[in-house]
């Protein structure tokens, strides 16, 4: 079905659905329950975009029940951390190519439908900062790296603050839109576009990981972005030891549902046999658990 030119705004989210109907109908269906959701704030009146929006949640009706045994679809702190997982993949696989100044259009497809997913883990609640800033820096990078190649220039590896938030490298700074072919992103258009220094390498994220989809070949060479600082200390297993006894802390339903979900984050990472990444968040969850705090 058409999309109304008043949804431009979600019409690549709805190609990325399209994309992953069958290699990750999870990640389908979240990229159109974001369309929907998107869509009805921007126009649920007139009766083009109405009848969209109702085919769009026959869609994803339909899609509910095919995948009512599927946990990601169920709880939501586990479609959260699947899409989050999902994200954070395509940004790593696209970063270790541009730090590796491999450029090509599957890695700046890939960072910018890693930005697309960012948008989509708006449907779980609010973005963390650490999101918003890696979804900015991943449609920067499309943009600066895709005009770059198309005016014959050598991008510039690596985030922003190695060569100045002014001088951007050779091509144009991020403000300006690009249109590429079919195997590149979709059109778009980015403004005022700041990256904090260490923020383009995604926290909690396996460093070796094959790209996600069929179509992008994983790198031969795999660099390691620099870590960027973790949100919550690790913590050493021994000193859970001295922590206070369960029945002397009081935890809040807050705290239960953290403690889920990094207890979920592990369980994916361990999906991917990213060991470090699963020990990390189960020592999180423990620590909440034990202590109170984070």
């Amino acid at each position: 079905m058409a999309v109304p030119a008043q949804f431009k705004a979600i019409q690549h989210h709805l190609r990325t659905a399209q994309e992953h109907e069958k290699r990750d109908p999870v990640v389908a269906y979240y990229c159109r329950l974001y369309a929907m959701q998107t869509g009805m704030k921007v126009d649920s009146k007139s009766p083009e975009c109405r009848k969209f929006l109702v085919k769009l949640m026959d869609q994803l009706e339909t899609m509910k029940k095919e995948l009512s045994d599927n946990d990601s679809i169920n709880q939501e702190v586990v479609g959260n951390a699947h899409i989050e997982n999902y994200a954070l993949k395509m940004f790593l696989y696209a970063d270790n190519e541009d730090r590796a100044q491999r450029f090509h259009k599957n890695m700046i497809k890939s960072f910018y439908t890693s930005s697309l997913l960012f948008d989509v883990l708006s449907v779980f609640g609010e973005l963390s900062e650490e999101n918003i800033q890696h979804r900015k820096y991943a449609r920067w990078k499309a943009t600066y790296i895709h005009t770059c190649l198309k005016n014959g220039d050598t991008p510039q590896p690596g985030p922003m603050d190695e060569f100045g938030a002014e001088g951007l490298g050779p091509g144009p700074s991020p403000g300006i839109g690009f249109t590429p072919g079919p195997s590149g992103p979709p059109s778009a258009n980015y403004n005022n576009i700041q990256i904090p220094p260490g923020a383009h390498a995604p926290a909690n994220t396996p460093a070796e990981l094959p790209p996600p989809t069929g179509e992008l070949a994983p790198p031969t060479e795999v660099v390691k972005p620099v870590p960027t600082p973790r949100t919550g200390a690790a913590v050493d297993p021994p000193s859970l030891s001295n922590s206070q006894p369960q029945s002397a802390v009081q935890l809040s339903p807050e705290d239960f549902t953290k403690a889920q979900k990094y207890c979920k984050y592990a369980g994916s990472a361990l999906q991917y046999e990213d060991v470090s990444t699963a020990v990390q968040n189960l020592q999180k969850a423990l620590k909440l658990l034990t202590t109170g705090k984070e």
